[in-house]
């Protein structure tokens, strides 16, 4: 069961991940339409906004936080398709074509969260250019991403290949410092496992080799990656 709580409507204009979003390219008058429709909720840990085939209610803007996005097999098996990021847009291409959900989406940490109606988002699509401009690019954005995890999973021949693309691509999100590229990884290995379709045990291997060549290193929940170009190599990019 969800427990969001309501939030107090935020000032998109103000936002620090605007220009991340979907409502980077935004005129003030199309955002004044969209703040009076959206809803802002924050949900806890755990939480799940919609299922994997759920009917569609309207998109989910990540404003802080992470969710992870996943789907299902009959058989029980599960694959992490994306862990989004503040500026995300959850659901919006099951939203325009009217459909179920295409995925199962979690709250992995503590997140702030902007809803939005199918009705007013295919509104706002047809009365706004600039609206309609931009869904269009998250779209674009969206299916690059797809592609890059389709590399990840299904173009990759072994397991280390696999967990070095899958960590070359979370560092584009990640810090630069002295000791290397700092990305925060909020996953069990078991989560890991799931974004590159193999098993934990194997998972936790692989990264003890890396960790064995200096290729990474753990602090808490964060990795680091000391020498990107050679991570890069290892997973053949």
């Amino acid at each position: 069961m969800n427990t969001c709580q309501r939030l107090n409507e935020r000032n998109c204009q103000a936002c620090p991940v605007r220009r991340q979003g979907l409502f980077c390219s935004l005129t003030a008058e199309t955002l004044n339409q969209v703040s009076a429709v959206k809803q802002s909720f924050t949900y806890p840990t755990g939480n799940l906004l919609f299922l994997e085939n759920e009917a569609n209610r309207g998109i989910y803007i990540l404003c802080s936080g992470q969710v992870k996005l996943s789907i299902s097999s009959s058989c029980g098996r599960t694959l992490i398709l994306e862990i989004c990021k503040p500026g995300d847009v959850i659901g919006l291409a099951s939203t325009l074509a009217g459909i179920p959900y295409e995925a199962s989406a979690e709250v992995l940490q503590s997140s702030e969260i902007t809803f939005l109606h199918r009705e007013d988002v295919l509104r706002l699509c047809k009365a706004h250019p600039d609206f309609n401009a931009s869904v269009i690019r998250q779209l674009g954005l969206q299916y690059n991403e797809a592609c890059e995890q389709l590399r990840v999973v299904g173009l990759s021949a072994s397991a280390p290949q696999k967990m070095a693309r899958l960590l070359v691509s979370w560092s584009h999100d990640g810090r630069s410092t002295d000791e290397g590229i700092k990305v925060n990884v909020p996953l069990t290995r078991e989560q890991m496992a799931e974004c590159v379709g193999s098993t934990r045990e194997t998972v936790s291997r692989t990264l003890s080799d890396f960790k064995r060549r200096r290729l990474i290193s753990f602090r808490g929940a964060t990795v680091v990656i000391p020498n990107l170009a050679a991570l890069e190599a290892v997973g053949g990019t």
